[in-house]
């Protein structure tokens, strides 16, 4: 996926990791043993995100680093608005 270089491509890999963030933490949001900080999977997917800012840089793939990085920031930004003010 990081064969592109274009802002679309970094937003749509930036946002695979999030996803499955938010998927494991719906499936195990009962389950408090296993899972007792509620952000851990979004701050797993955001380093993740960072390593393919990495992978992004040695291929030399600015626009994809640019559009990873404007998700990840973004995806941060829901995540502590949706902490701060929970939905009810």
């Amino acid at each position: 996926m990081l064969n592109k270089n274009n802002l679309f491509t970094g937003v749509l890999a930036a946002l695979i990791f999030p996803a499955i963030a938010c998927l494991v933490a719906f499936l195990l949001r009962t389950n408090v043993d296993i899972i007792n900080r509620p952000a851990l999977p979004y701050l797993v997917a955001i380093a993740l995100n960072l390593i393919l800012v990495r992978i992004g840089q040695k291929k030399g793939l600015d626009q994809t680093i640019r559009g990873i990085m404007l998700a990840t920031f973004a995806i941060m930004l829901v995540i502590f608005l949706l902490k701060v003010h929970p939905i009810r």
